[in-house]
This record gives structure tokens, sequence and C-alpha cells, in this order.
């Protein structure tokens, strides 16, 4: 296949790793340990987001009373006991950033994960081949992914005009825009179809249709 970009700068959890469905577990876990009701992976789609701390206090959590720290922490220890070992690549993945590769285009991560976790999770999953840097946050609060792409395009000065920004979240379109690059919406990750599509930006359901949309560069909604 013959790529529309040089670079893909993509998104980690839920645009590459699939883990909405690990997400909700903990989070249901979090809330029953406070006897509150379970959500559904329904309206975890429609109304997760960034900063994530809006979302908790869409769930209720008063924090005031419990610490934003101390629920942010026991989600991340939730998670990280059990992503390496449950958690496993969307179909294709791999293949995917092979076929890329193969036709010239180089890739990167831009994640709203820790830095250190991020380059566990490349390295476990072994697609460390494929990027040219790893970005991550600096916090376990997914603050600052804003500035984390504009210094990932400082570093890499790759050509805006032949660069990607490939995630599953309305915050990706957000940074994509930010950074002056275009935008592809993955719908199999932590927001809906339908909530993707209002950005106007092309939404695909998964990685065949991804590797389509790449080389329909008309069809791209531009930064």
């Amino acid at each position: 296949m013959t790529s529309a970009y040089k670079h893909i700068i993509w998104d980690w959890n839920g645009t590459l790793l699939n883990d909405a469905w690990l997400c909700i577990e903990v989070l249901n876990s979090i809330l029953d340990k406070r006897q509150r009701a379970p959500i559904s992976e329904a309206i975890y789609r429609e109304h997760f987001g960034f900063p994530v701390i809006n979302f908790y206090q869409y769930l209720g959590f008063d924090f005031e009373d419990d610490s934003f720290d101390i629920v942010s922490r026991e989600f991340i220890d939730g998670y990280e006991a059990r992503w390496l070992e449950e958690c496993i690549l969307h179909p294709e993945t791999d293949r995917m950033l092979h076929t890329l590769s193969q036709s010239g285009v180089t890739h990167s991560v831009l994640s709203a994960a820790e830095q250190s976790a991020l380059e566990v999770g490349i390295r476990h999953y072994q697609l460390d081949t494929h990027f040219k840097s790893l970005v991550g946050a600096d916090n376990i609060y997914a603050k600052g992914k804003v500035e984390r792409g504009r210094e990932l395009i400082e570093n890499l000065k790759p050509p805006l005009s032949d660069t990607v920004l490939i995630g599953d979240t309305l915050h990706d379109y957000e940074v994509a825009q930010a950074i002056g690059t275009d935008c592809i919406l993955l719908a199999h990750g932590h927001h809906s179809a339908n909530r993707l599509a209002r950005t106007g930006a092309p939404v695909v359901q998964n990685h065949q249709e991804l590797l389509a949309q790449l080389t329909q560069r008309s069809n791209v909604t531009a930064k």
C-alpha cells in the first residue's frame, strides 16, 4: 500500500492496546468499594474523557471527602496489576504497523499513559522496533498531552502536512488540532463512534478500515 502520510503519531490506550474493558472493570471495583452502582460500557464510552477528574466528578465522586490523588492511585494500582497479563493488542496491530513501515511510513507514540508504563507496554507487546519516539505523561493523572505533543513535534520535526495523529478519543482530536496535524479516529476504544463523529474527523471501526483510510487523504479532515 501507499500511505498518504509519511509520519503517524499513535495514541496507545484504546488505539493500539485493547484496554477499555479493563478500565471499566477497575472503575467498577472502585465504585463497588464505595457502595455505588457499576457503570456500563455504553455509559463509559459516552462520558469518559479528559481531564479525567471531570469524569470522576460525573460519576459522583466528591473530592472534598474522597481525595482525587487516592482515587487515581487506586485506579492505577488496579490497572497495573492486570493489564500486562490480561490485555491484548487490537487485531492486526503488528501487521498494520509492519505494512505501513514497509511502505516508508515512520511512527511515534503520544500517550496519556505515564512514560515508564508506556515504555514497558511497548516492549512487552514487542512493538518497540516500529517507533522512532515514545512520549508519555510525567504524572499519573493523564495530564499534559497537548504539551507533550508539541514537544514531540519540536524534537522530531516531521513535516506537519505529511503527519497524522491517530487516536480513539475526542481529546486526541483536540491534540491534533493543537499541534497542527490531521487526525483519524478509531471507534474500537474508549469513545463511541457517534461521539467521535461529532468532531468531523474520519472515524473508522478497526485497523483494516484504517489502512484503507490512510490512502484517501482527500477525505481526512485537516487541522
